[in-house]
Order: structure tokens, then sequence, then C-alpha cells
């Protein structure tokens, strides 16, 4: 919950703005039942009569009051009418407290009323005193209703009056709700985009900084799972906690306040319904807050299965292995499933306990209300504006209840996006670079006694690897699959940090250099030709703008693939769909090489570039590159004798160390895992050719 409180925490200033809407909006939700209620009482019961208080009164009737009142009273009294008219009628000061003089006037009015009706049975002024409130003001609106009888007023009139007054009041703070509800949901739908945006933006920008190392250990489904399924669960529920969790608790703290204002006796009620909804959520948390943990690592699994499915089809039916595939699918589907049907039913199984929670509430309000107004403690109106008050009060902790259920699991997902924020890169540019020893670089690659571990591995990929690659010339790394040809390329532009030892470019250590400057010297080829979804153009220039469009048409050409470039409608403006599914592979694989070649960089790094190419277009690519990359340092990891063949310098490797060293006539002779490797590709004749130095 933190995490997620941490998210919103940006947009302050327009969390406060909602609260100081959300409580107006409270405030106007919470007055209508008040109006409701004044409608009841007031309007249809008491003919628009409020009080015992008369606006105009008749000096006759002034005088009969007199008698019931002290001295003091009566000259309150007096003082609160003006002079009679011609007529005989005293109208009442606007300046006047009226509360204060109702409490005067109720009681006498009642005996005056008492008097005129039932004069056998008359109670005392402290029999009538004894009454209540609500009884006595019912008694003495009659007394002012006859008042304004006697004095020919018309009594729909102002009835008709009140009622329009009151509506019309009603109508104004539905209107001014409903504003402030529009402006809420405006707001909140802003914030939440507003975070998912950030969010997004932030995990990318972290993504992208993580090395090979913490990419294995959060996976590609899941980071995907945590981009996207996660974020747009932290989307959903800021909008919610913002139109629901905050106005929840604000309508209940005002519901209650507003049930104790009318004073019916029945807030116990209200208690023991609070009671039972906490102790229905209570129950429900403890039971399906652990299913929410493990849902999130079931869609990341979900995830997992289906990308590898829906990337490996071509091997799944070549395999036959069609039902294998599906069961494995449908296992991990219905493990989510099973979940999700879980939390489902207990949110099913939530909303039925409190409807009847709800219902039963309304029952025993009425049935205990009933008894109340028939005994003339309460009126209909203020049954009325309790019974909506308590539905205010249970339905602010019934969201509450339903958030809750929700919560845990955006909980669970604002945890996994953390988690992925919070962790460092392992590889961090110096705090001191030493990039200004690079002004002119030349491009020696140095390896000095460089070993290096996977994380968690028992046993080192790489040993004591030694060697120098000088501009100018061609290194060639060879050696059978799983012996560390990759994984020491991938050390020079910083994939992993060696272990021990040290990788030098120039004679500065490449950890002594930023990330930026470190690639910018180098152009890579990855084993397997990534292409990103867009045009030829914006591949070969994915270097950014200081690639031209000479640049561009000279790498295409040294990376033989203007021709089948130029065979396209649209030439460099084809278009290129996302990984590049729609290209060969050996296209693919001439296009990632001339994307490297038109950035101009001074190492150039083929991780088994050209396993994809025949070999003629093999030979005239590295004829064309060999032109282009004069000066330039080049190191190749290749499985093929004919792409090493004629390096200035090939390193043998196996188990992680250097077996052999030299050139290729060199080795044929001194290295039994060169020899090996030869004879297992050329012919006797190719072999005695090559070994006295003809072409292969």
């Amino acid at each position: 919950m933190k995490n997620i409180f941490r998210f919103l925490s940006r947009y302050l200033w327009a969390v406060a703005l909602v609260v100081v809407l959300l409580a107006a909006q409270a405030f106007f939700d919470l007055s209508l039942p008040n109006y409701t209620s004044d409608l009841l009482n007031v309007g249809l019961q008491q003919g628009g009569i409020s009080d015992a208080v008369p606006d105009t009164i008749r000096a006759e009737s002034m005088e009969m009051l007199k008698p019931y009142l002290s001295e003091a009273e009566s000259a309150t009294l007096e003082s609160a009418y003006s002079e009679p008219d011609a007529s005989g009628i005293r109208a009442l000061d606007s300046s006047v407290d009226r509360q204060s003089l109702s409490e005067i006037m109720t009681v006498p009015e009642c005996m005056i009323l008492q008097m005129q009706f039932s004069s056998d049975s008359a109670m005392s002024p402290e029999q009538l005193a004894a009454l209540s409130d609500t009884y006595l003001r019912q008694i003495a609106v009659r007394f002012v209703t006859a008042e304004y009888q006697a004095q020919g007023l018309d009594l729909n009139q102002i009835r008709n009056d009140y009622l329009w007054s009151v509506g019309g009041k009603m109508v104004l703070m539905s209107l001014l709700m409903m504003i402030t509800s529009i402006a809420v949901g405006l707001i909140a739908s802003r914030v939440s985009a507003g975070v998912g945006r950030d969010l997004r933006a932030q995990m990318y920008a972290r993504i992208l900084s993580f090395s090979s190392a913490e990419m294995e250990r959060f996976s590609t489904a899941s980071l995907i799972t945590r981009a996207t399924n996660d974020i747009q669960q932290i989307q959903m529920v800021s909008v919610m906690m913002l139109r629901m969790v905050l106005y929840a608790p604000i309508l209940a703290v005002g519901g209650i306040i507003n049930v104790v204002r009318t004073g019916s006796g029945m807030g116990w009620i209200i208690i023991l319904a609070v009671i039972l909804l906490s102790a229905l959520v209570g129950i429900l948390m403890t039971v399906a807050m652990p299913k929410f943990k493990q849902m999130q690592k079931l869609i990341d699994r979900l995830n997992l299965v289906a990308r590898e499915i829906l990337s490996g089809v071509m091997p799944i039916r070549a395999f036959h292995r069609e039902q294998h595939e599906e069961a494995r699918f449908d296992k991990a589907n219905n493990d989510l499933y099973a979940t999700q049907l879980f939390t489902n039913r207990a949110m099913t199984f939530m909303m039925p306990i409190m409807m009847l929670i709800m219902n039963g509430l309304s029952v025993l309000i009425v049935w205990v209300g009933g008894h109340r107004v028939d005994a003339g403690v309460i009126q209909v109106g203020d049954l009325t504006a309790f019974i909506t008050y308590s539905m205010v009060i249970v339905t602010g902790f019934l969201m509450l209840s339903m958030i809750s259920i929700i919560l845990p699991r955006a909980g669970v997902a604002a945890d996994r996006i953390q988690e992925v924020l919070d962790t460092e890169p392992q590889l961090l540019d110096p705090v001191k670079a030493q990039d200004a020893m690079l002004q002119d670089p030349r491009g020696i690659v140095c390896f000095t006694d460089v070993s290096f571990s996977y994380p968690g591995a028992e046993d080192p990929a790489l040993s004591h690897i030694s060697f120098t690659a000088n501009p100018g010339e061609t290194t060639a790394i060879i050696g059978s699959t799983g012996c560390g040809k990759s994984t020491l390329l991938n050390l020079i532009p910083r994939f992993y940090d060696v272990t021990s030892g040290a990788v030098t470019i120039d004679g500065v250590d490449i950890r002594d250099l930023t990330q930026r400057r470190l690639h910018d010297l180098i152009g890579y080829v990855p084993q397997k030709g990534m292409l990103f979804s867009g045009t030829v153009e914006s591949n070969l220039k994915f270097a950014g703008d200081a690639v031209s469009d000479e640049d561009m048409e000279r790498a295409a050409a040294i990376a033989q693939a203007s021709g089948f470039i130029a065979e396209r409608p649209d030439g460099f403006q084809a278009e290129i769909s996302q990984s590049g599914t729609n290209v060969s592979g050996g296209q693919r694989q001439r296009l990632s090489i001339a994307r490297a070649i038109a950035k101009h960089p001074k190492i150039y790094l083929f991780d088994d570039s050209f396993s994809a190419l025949d070999y003629r277009t093999d030979l005239a690519l590295r004829k064309a590159l060999s032109e282009q990359t004069g000066d330039r340092t080049v190191i190749i990891v290749a499985q093929r004798i004919s792409t090493v063949l004629h390096a200035d310098q090939i390193l043998v490797m196996e188990d992680g160390r250097i077996v052999g060293r030299g050139r290729h006539e060199e080795l044929l002779h001194t290295c039994k895992t060169y020899r090996e490797i030869a004879e297992s590709q050329l012919s006797e004749a190719e072999l005695e050719g090559t070994g006295k130095g003809g072409e292969a």
C-alpha cells in the first residue's frame, strides 16, 4: 500500500484539490436528506410552517400568550414584533433570534390551543413541558396555522412557497454535487493516467540500464507483465482511491454527524451494521490476500509460456509437440483460472452478505423508528432522513469494503513495480570517468588475465584470458559450442563486468569509461540479428542522426545488402516488421552488420554474425569489410573455419581458456583442437591448400 501512496505523492496538489472537492461533494450530498425531511415534516405535515413563531400575529393573540409568560419573556415577545398596524397586525422583526423566541412561545401556544379544543382535559404548563420537542412543535404549528387563517392568509400559498424554496435548494445542491463529481472524476483520471505514464517511463528507463544479469533475474515475461498488467492495476486503483477511498470516510463521518444531530436515539443500529461489515471484510481479507500475491506470479508464468509457444511455433510443429505445449499452456492457464475464480467467488460472496446487512438495517430502522414516530419522539421526515443517512454511512463502508478486495492485488502490483525501480544496475558509470583519455582513440583492445563467472555459477565461464587486438588487424575467436566465445566478446561492451583481471581500450580500463563513451567506440553485431519495427533506413540509421544517407548506402553495399534492398519496391523505405520477421535470416544478419558499419566505430565486434550467410556472400562481405576496416580493430567470433581463415590472429578456446593462438597455418600444426575443427569442416585438399598459405 505504501508504494501506491508513493506513486501518488508526485501529485499532492491534485490529491489535495480532490479532497477539497470531495468534502464539498459530501456536504451537498449530506444536505439533501435534511431538505427531504423538511419537505415531509414542514412542507407537507406542517403546511410550510417551520416553528412556533408566526411572521405576523394579531394584537389580541399576543395578549392571550402573555398570561403564560414571565415578565422578561413578555418583554422579549413584545420587542420582537412591531407596533400594531391599522388592522391590529404586528410583524416579526427579521433580526430576532427565532430559535430563542420559539422556545418562549411554544408552551403558551400549546396551552391556548388545548384550552380551545379540549378544556376538560387540559394539561398544565409543567405537563406540557415534559412532552417531546417534536410533539410540542407540532401543536404549536397548529396554533400558528390557526393564526394565519384568522388573518385571512392563503395557507396553500404559504405551503407552496415553502415547497418551492426547499425544492429549489435541493436542485441547486444536486447541480453543485454533479459539478464537483465531474471535476473529481476529471482530476482522478488525469492523475491516474499520469501515474501510469510516469511508471512506464521509469520502468523502461530502469530496464534499459539493466545488465544481462538483471534481465535474467526478472525474466522478460515478468518485466512485460510488470510494465503492462501491474501498471494498469495501479492506474485503476488510483482512480478508485481518489474517487471512492477518499470519499467514503468523508461521507461516513458526515453521515454519522448528521445522524447524531437527528437525535433519534437509533445510533446503535449504525454501530451494529459497521461492526458486521468490518467483521465480514476482515474475514475475506484474511482468506483472499495470499491469493492475490499468488495471482501475479501465475500471470507471469502464463505470459512466459505463451511467449515461448508463440516464439517457437515452427519447431513445435516440426517436432509435433502441439499437444504437449497445449497441455503446458492449459496447466498455466488453469492455475491462473482457479486462483482468479477463488478471488471472484470471494467478492461474489461478499456482495450478497453486504446487501443483506443493508436491507436488514433498513428493516430494523423502520421497525424501531415506527415505534418512535408512534410515540411522538420523531417525525416521519426525521425517520426518512435517518434511513437515508444510514444508507450513506453503510454505503461508505461498502465502498471501502469493495476497495479492500482490489487494493491487495494493486498493492502486490505496486510492490513488484517498486522492486524493479529499486534494483540498482550492477554496471554503473564511474564517479570520475576517464573519457578525456580517449579523445583520439586508436581502438587497441587488451585482455589482461581476465576471468569471469556468471552470478550463481560454480565454475568460471572464462579463466585467465590474455590477448591484444590491434587496429588494422582481425582477431578471430573459434572453439566448440559453450567454450565461452560469446561470453568473452560480451565483456568488451560491458554487458557483464569481469570477475578478475581487466579489459582495456588504449590502456584505459573500460570500467573507468562512461558506458556511453564506451559504446560510441564499438560497433556490435549480436549472434541473433535483431531488427526493429520500422523501415530499412530507420534500422540502418539506428546509431542516430550522425549516420548520413551516404553512410547508410555504403554500409549496405559492404554488408552485401544493397541487392535485396533494391529489389524491394520501396527500397530503403521498405517496411521491417517486429524483430525483422518479414526478411530471411541471412538478410537480417546483413542488415545488422550494415547497421554496425554505418556507425563508423573504432572497434567491430561480430558475434558469429556470418553464420546465416552462404560461403560466397560470406567471402564477398569479408573482403569488402576488410577494405572498410583497414585501420579499425575487428574481433570476430565464428564457428566456421572459412570465416577466420585469413584472420591476423586466431584464438582457439576450450572450456573457457585459450588453448591456441596464431594464424591459420600455424594452428593447424600447433593446436590439436583447431586441427580437429578444421578437419571437420575442410577436405584433405583444402587443408593442404590452406596449410601452404593458399586460398580455401
